[in-house]
């Protein structure tokens, strides 16, 4: 069922309290990568063309429920003023007499930037009695922040038992075209996942054998599903405690109809350095000395085939350690290949995403998610917090 948005809300002049992801990296008092400030900058621009008082807030790190000086969100409410090219308020709290006043005595249009919510262990704890201040502020709740909606927390979920609860503009995008993906994605449907950790993936590995096409894994998890094989791989990164796991998934793939594709090649090296002897092996011939650290070139191959002929494309985790050039070309190859998918391509996930960057990509995917965990939980099925605090688009 499809959620309720800003646009078909009656927002207009009225103090919208807006959830947004500013969870952004802070360098020597200034913002130092403000990508998910402006994806957040259409719903902003929208919510001010019509007349809207703005109260935004967000988390920012963990600073679990006490007040960190370096964790402030000052610096952001700096680069938002800039990237607005007006004035935003940087407020001393989140809840509070003084943050409600200021509230009150914002202008038509005008922006108010909350203290980080983290600050108060009644945000993640989801306090009901904290969501009510929070709801105080505002006249409208607006969630914008998809990278948080998998947690049930006072401002993403308790806010919205006290107001009015619409998907903002990035939110909406989220939803739309991950769902389709969930639930009627174009033919053939690829999924590529890679990382470190099978048991990050695994629940997105079940779901998707009963709706992709083809499953292709890479990253260090390949790994433990090679150990299950009885594959040797020497001193590789292993989740000794998840093969369990990684049988089951194998069982699962074995009487599935999705093609379930494990490298046939990987990059070798002595230590996961800059500058180490990199060479490529087959897959069950890893030396009991060297550890894999990248796919190799046939693997590269075979996935890039899969999907360069995919109607959809979903790809959450790096192939390899890209961050060392040895070990990038798995990475920067099968990102080449989901840019020229033909189809819808969607990217999700933090190094993902890093990766995407680092090698120029990203205008050339259809959608770059901006939730990791939140893209993973709801492409696995799961109900999202954030999302099912929205109203409903049939309630109108």
């Amino acid at each position: 069922m499809g959620k309720r948005s800003v646009t078909d809300y009656p927002v207009a002049g009225k103090r919208v309290f807006l959830r947004v992801d500013f969870n952004v990296p802070l360098q020597d008092g200034r913002v130092a990568d403000d990508t998910r400030i402006k994806a957040a900058l259409p719903t902003i621009r929208y919510l001010v063309e019509r007349g809207c008082p703005v109260v935004l807030a967000s988390h920012l790190g963990r600073p679990k429920g006490q007040v960190v000086a370096g964790l402030s969100m000052g610096p952001v409410a700096d680069r938002l003023g800039e990237l607005m090219g007006r004035e935003v308020r940087a407020a001393g709290d989140c809840v509070g007499a003084e943050v409600e006043a200021a509230a009150k005595a914002l202008p038509p249009g005008g922006l108010l930037l909350l203290e980080n919510l983290r600050f108060h262990k009644e945000e993640t704890d989801n306090d009901p009695a904290f969501a009510k201040r929070l709801a105080s502020l505002a006249q409208v709740y607006v969630n914008d922040a998809f990278g948080a909606a998998h947690r049930a927390h006072a401002s993403t979920e308790g806010i919205a038992r006290f107001l009015p609860a619409v998907a903002g503009l990035l939110m909406q995008k989220e939803i739309e075209i991950l769902g389709k993906l969930l639930h009627e994605p174009a033919r053939p449907f690829v999924v590529l996942l890679g990382g470190v950790k099978v048991s990050d993936k695994i629940g997105v590995i079940e779901a998707m054998l009963c709706k992709a096409d083809s499953l292709l894994i890479g990253g260090a998890m390949c790994f433990t599903f090679f150990k299950v094989e009885g594959k040797e791989v020497g001193r590789s990164k292993l989740e000794e405690d998840k093969l369990d796991v990684a049988r089951q998934a194998l069982d699962a793939a074995a009487s599935s109809a999705c093609e379930f594709l494990l490298p046939r090649d990987v990059v070798v090296a002595a230590e996961p350095a800059a500058g180490a002897a990199a060479r490529t092996v087959v897959a069950d011939a890893i030396p009991p000395d060297e550890m894999g650290l990248d796919i190799g070139p046939a693997t590269v191959v075979t996935f890039a085939e899969r999907i360069t002929a995919a109607g959809a494309v979903f790809w959450n985790g790096p192939m390899g350690l890209f961050e060392i050039d040895e070990f990038a070309d798995g990475t920067r190859a099968v990102g080449e290949a989901v840019a020229a998918c033909p189809g819808t391509s969607v990217v999700g996930g933090g190094d993902t995403v890093s990766a995407v960057r680092r090698f120029g990509l990203e205008q050339k995917i259809t959608h770059v998610s901006t939730g990791g965990g939140a893209s993973m939980e709801f492409l696995e099925g799961r109900p999202l917090p954030g999302v099912e605090a929205l109203l409903d688009a049939e309630n109108r």
